[in-house]
């Protein structure tokens, strides 16, 4: 592992820095909001990243205690957020709250895979559940399916289906930007870019009721 630069001061935002602030370790921990992941999965999603860049990264935020390696199905090692790990959402959330600010860059390329999504989803939703609000639901973007819990006052975010959902969407992560970004109103997005099931018609009323809410979050 190649050692990193340290800004070697007294303040807690240089040390965050110091464990974060390389390029692509924000992005590693954004996937891994999701989910335990491959190296494979990581590396298919963080598109443009070399294979050897993604080691060190790994090697660097173990190090640093916000990720550490299980044991997976079969054998497979996984990478996973530790507790300190996890603490970045709202991290993230407000680098994504951010970038909905900025311009675009003028060819942006698609993540390999939407694991991406989970985080900003996850800390849109916490803003806007009620206490006692309960729900087991599926988004699927692009085939790609999440499973979303609420309990207890807290949201989670995974990728992968959800066979306890009660509620379920389906849409493209093209029209999810746009409605995002506030520049496709939700209840175009609702009716025209989204596919609803549910075999409880009042969780697909909260859920959707709950999407609307947690994508104007972003706005």
């Amino acid at each position: 592992m190649a050692k990193s630069r340290s800004y070697n001061l007294l303040c807690p935002i240089a040390r965050a820095l110091d464990a974060v602030g390389d390029r692509w370790s924000l992005l590693i921990l954004r996937d891994l909001h999701a989910g335990p992941a491959r190296f494979a999965d990581l590396q298919t999603g963080l598109t443009g990243i070399a294979s050897n860049l993604l080691t060190d990264r790994l090697a660097h935020l173990t190090a640093e205690g916000l990720i550490e390696k299980v044991s997976g199905p079969h054998g497979a090692m996984l990478y996973q957020l530790t507790d300190t790990g996890r603490s970045t959402r709202g991290l993230l959330f407000a680098l994504a709250r951010t970038g909905a600010q900025l311009a675009p860059v003028p060819e942006p390329r698609k993540p390999g895979n939407l694991r991406t999504i989970a985080v900003t989803l996850a800390a849109s939703l916490d803003l806007v559940i009620e206490a006692d609000t309960r729900l087991d639901a599926e988004l699927t973007v692009d085939d790609e399916p999440f499973t979303i819990r609420v309990r207890d006052g807290s949201v989670t975010v995974l990728a992968g289906p959800n066979p306890a959902a009660t509620a379920r969407l389906a849409t493209s992560y093209d029209a999810l930007l746009s409605a995002a970004a506030g520049i496709m109103p939700f209840e175009e997005f609702a009716a025209h870019h989204a596919t609803a099931s549910a075999s409880d018609p009042g969780a697909l009323s909260r859920f959707t009721a709950l999407m609307a809410a947690a994508l104007a979050q972003l706005q």
